[in-house]
């Protein structure tokens, strides 16, 4: 065995792999952050809910929930120096607070098993920027496109097990070699990528409105349930409740501020979402399209404005890159959650818990991936499979499992445990200390809470 692999399981002597560098740190938290909820759901929700009004009300819910959650996760991980569910195991021995990481671990093996089919949609898209196949195509021609293929029985699966297989090699080199190393390239890469797009964007005859709707806020579009959106978002675009914050914790060295670090990732994510939409709505505008076209507006709407706008070529292929970058930087955490679990859970070899992990996630994601089309009969209440696991994930184990975690953080864990973690022993100040207590033991829990019954349909 490698001494790589022994540090990853022998967690009775207190080893265990961990990031580097800040800057390695920081860039996995974000690239764990940045996903196909920024550069996807993000902008369309955006569009639904009107734009720069929605945007400050997000903001407000990421300040006074995500971030605190964030913390709290980061802190229970630091602390423990175990996986999600054995976190809770080490801090509160013989209790049943370690629930919140069974639910946390479940629910990033079936986000992935969905996400990875997502995620395989993107290479799809991005060979067929390569041949320049949208050129010519109208609206109606591209939506055909993407209907048959996400139907295909085949082509999907293909490209699911393909991402699935880059995501495993990575998570398998390890958290330094692997996690932090890919994300330190990938994180820069995207942002640049994401420049280059706005740049375009913003330069299109017309683009002007789109960045007035993204930034003027108009707050008569403001309701109950753009409130409820923005809340659930804030919630999901930072990967709460899904372990990845109590894992990625425990392998922070104890040098690093926790708070200081919650908060770049949040801003970093946020600023990500917003750059995506400066990417997105100049464009939207300058070619007439409605701003709330719906989760269609990433693989129907704008591939049929690069087939029509000036460098569009070039343009289709940076978007799609981007999309792909930005599945692979929230894979790599996810699987790296179920992988840690599996390494303490069985002491066993990092590269054989990834190989093993990683199969079961993809044979449950190709489930995911035929419900769109040959299994789309089998409907799970009233969903096919696919649309389950995002429904059951979304709307209860996440909810859940950060819930308990703000409860246990709130008003279980030894107060002395919070004050070291957030200062360092002593070493640092933080002097945000007494909000944190209050948002997380009482903010937060209220609108989990608040979140949970949205999602499941009681308000």
């Amino acid at each position: 065995m490698s001494s790589e692999n022994a540090k990853s399981i022998n967690q009775s002597s207190g080893e265990r792999e961990s990031f580097k560098s800040s800057f390695g740190l920081l860039a996995a938290a974000i690239g764990s952050a940045v996903g196909l909820g920024n550069i996807w759901r993000f902008p369309y929700i955006t569009g639904k809910y009107g734009g720069a009004a929605f945007i400050l009300v997000y903001l407000i819910c990421v300040a006074a929930i995500g971030i605190p959650i964030m913390l709290a996760e980061f802190l229970v991980g630091r602390q423990s120096k175990k996986d999600a569910i054995n976190s809770f195991k080490e801090l509160v021995p013989g209790s049943k607070w370690y629930i919140s990481g069974v639910l946390g671990v479940l629910a990033a093996f079936m986000i992935l098993a969905f996400y990875g089919v997502i995620a395989g949609w993107t290479l799809e898209y991005i060979v067929k920027s390569f041949g320049n196949q949208f050129a010519g195509l109208g609206a109606e021609e591209i939506g055909k496109m993407f209907s048959d293929f996400v139907t295909n029985p085949i082509r999907p699966v293909i490209w699911q097990v393909i991402f699935m297989a880059i995501t495993g090699i990575v998570v398998a080199t390890g958290v330094e070699k692997g996690i932090e190393k890919y994300s330190k390239l990938l994180v820069p890469l995207l942002l640049v990528i994401v420049i280059i797009l706005d740049i375009r964007a913003v330069t299109l005859s017309g683009g002007k409105a789109g960045l007035d709707f993204l930034f003027k806020p108009d707050f008569s579009k403001i309701t109950g349930e753009a409130i409820l959106a923005a809340l659930g978002h804030s919630f999901f675009s930072l990967s709460l409740g899904m372990g990845i914050m109590i894992t990625y914790g425990s392998y922070i060295p104890k040098e690093e501020g926790l708070g200081k670090t919650s908060i770049k990732v949040a801003i970093s994510d946020t600023l990500i979402a917003l750059l995506a939409g400066i990417a997105i709505f100049p464009v939207v505008f300058a070619f007439g399209i409605a701003p709330n076209s719906g989760p269609g507006l990433v693989f129907i709407t704008l591939p049929n404005v690069f087939a029509q706008m000036p460098g569009g070529y070039a343009f289709s292929i940076l978007f799609f890159l981007l999309l792909g970058l930005a599945a692979l930087t929230s894979t790599m955490s996810l699987l790296e959650v179920v992988v840690s679990y599996t390494i303490e859970k069985f002491n066993m070899d990092r590269k054989k818990a990834v190989a093993i992990c990683t199969l079961l996630i993809t044979v449950l994601g190709v489930f995911a991936s035929l419900s769109n089309g040959p299994l789309s009969g089998e409907v799970f209440f009233g969903k096919n499979f696919f649309d389950f696991l995002d429904y059951l994930t979304a709307n209860y184990f996440l909810t859940i499992a950060a819930f308990i975690t703000s409860l246990f953080v709130g008003w279980k864990l030894d107060k002395k445990i919070i004050k070291n973690q957030l200062t360092n022993e002593g070493t640092i100040n933080a002097g945000y200390m007494g909000i944190f207590k209050f948002m997380i033991k009482f903010i937060a829990p209220i609108a989990i809470i608040i979140v949970f019954l949205a999602g499941i349909g009681v308000i």
